[in-house]
Order: C-alpha cells, then structure tokens, then sequence
C-alpha cells in the first residue's frame, strides 16, 4: 500500500498570537455588551462577516436581545390600550392595591399617573415579576412618573370597617395623596365609591393597563417593606416570606405564640 511520506502539518499560533486573539475578541463582546439597543444593528452589521466562532456567538446573542426587545415592546403597546382610549384625558392614573388576603399587615394601594407613552420594560402584574425585579421597576416608575400616591389602611382599620371598605379607604387615601389631581382613573376591578372623578373598571387590569401595573409594583413593594420591617419586631412568624399570608409556618406560630399587634383579628379569630 502507498504511503505518502508528506506530514500534515498544522500552523502553530504562538502564545503571544492567540494572547491578541483573546483580547481582541473580549473588546468585541464588551462592544456588543454595551451597546444600546439602538446601536445594536450597527455593530451586527460590522462583524457579521466575521468567521470567528466566537465573533458569530456574539451577533447571535445581539440578534436575540433585538427580537427580545421588540418583543417586549409589542406586549407593552397591548397594555397601554386603555391609556390611548382615554387619551383625551391629560392625566390618567392607574390604581390598584395589595394586601387584602394575608392575616397580618396592612393593605396598601397605590396611584400612579404615568408620562403618556411611556414604555417601562418589564413592567407588569407584580405578581408575575420576582422580588428583584419589582424593586428595580419601584425606582423607574417612581423616577419617571408624574405623580404617585401611596395609602394605607391598619389592621385596627381592617376589624373595624372590613377589608372591602378598607381597601376601597386605601384607595381613596392614594389619590388624595397625589401632587397632581387626575382626570380618569383606570382600577383593577373595581369601582371606588366617595370619589368624583370618572373612573374606568377594568377585570385584571393590572396585566392589561400599564398605569395600573406601576400601581400593583408600588403597592407591592411598599407593603413588603413593612412587612420585612415588622419581621425584625416579631421574628416568630417569618413575615419577611410569607407577607402576613396564612402560610402553615404562619399558622403555627400563631397556635404557639398567639396574635401580635398588627394581626387581623377579624381574619385569625377561627385559629386561636
């Protein structure tokens, strides 16, 4: 049998060459990295005939983020049908509140008048959004909004009047709190009596309208931070995890250790 007596022979890239290669190609990801999304077609455009594998990653990576991005914004548009409906009216305000379940705390809503067109990424039911999320969308919404107010109702509050007048005196409390007095209101699913303004209904609204999403985040967020505060007083009942819900570690901890002050007692009375 023929043997060729020809080795293939395999170029060595010196440690200096590939040493350039490694670096050039991190200042290329730190490009990618840190462009904007609107320069991000641009730098696409510049290395997409680039035959690095490395290069190709990354404009596979900044072509995902764009259809991500507009992606997000298409599901933003759906959520500010409402806003544009009404767009007549110069403020709007989104309303909601949180807190009308759990045994201890108490509830909290939120009014939120936003920029008109404003898109907020990643902003929904804060019920969707993790913990860390809804703390970083607290600092947008309350950066960029035009004005928010903020109520609260105690649990003394709660046992005497009962949570649906409770919540609806948490609302009132929020828009009377506003700098800016609105023209609409658009609420979660309810109407609110006592209040003059023309007010919009909206069932689940807090996933359908942006301006009662930013609502349902500064509520959430703020009911969470006292709860946490008022887990340090009474460490027993895990408030900082289970938000006043009746969890079953909650629970126990009442059997065991009885109400605390900020307790519902129209809601705990069957477990003690």
């Amino acid at each position: 049998m023929y043997q060729s007596d020809t080795k293939r022979t395999v170029p060595i890239v010196s440690l200096e060459k590939r040493t350039k290669m490694a670096r050039a190609l991190n200042q290329i990801k730190n490009e990618f990295q840190d462009a904007t999304i609107d320069d991000l077609p641009k730098i696409i455009n510049l290395y997409e005939s680039d035959d690095r594998i490395g290069v190709y990653k990354f404009v596979q990576q900044a072509r995902k983020r764009i259809l991500s991005y507009e992606t997000e914004i298409l599901r933003l548009d759906t959520m500010l049908e409402f806003e544009r409906l009404y767009s007549d009216y110069d403020y709007i305000c989104g309303i909601d509140e949180v807190g009308r379940g759990p045994f201890a705390g108490p509830v909290v809503a939120a009014a939120v008048i936003l920029p008109k067109d404003l898109k907020i990424l990643r902003l929904n039911d804060s019920k969707q959004l993790s913990a860390k999320v809804r703390e970083e969308l607290f600092d947008e919404i309350t950066q960029k909004a035009i004005a928010y107010g903020i109520g609260i109702v105690s649990p003394e509050v709660i046992d005497e009047i009962n949570i649906l007048q409770a919540t609806y005196e948490a609302m009132r409390k929020a828009i009377n709190n506003l700098s800016i007095k609105p023209d609409l209101l658009l609420n979660d699913a309810v109407t609110i009596p006592g209040v003059t303004i023309k007010q919009i209904n909206i069932i689940h609204g807090d996933a359908r309208s942006l301006s009662i999403s930013a609502a349902s985040v500064i509520a959430k967020v703020t009911r969470d931070r006292m709860m946490e505060q008022y887990a340090m007083l009474y460490p027993e009942y895990s408030f900082d995890k289970n938000m006043g819900y009746g969890t079953d570690t909650h629970r126990t901890a009442l059997k065991e250790f009885g109400a605390t002050p900020i307790h519902r007692q129209s809601f705990i009375k069957n477990w003690l």
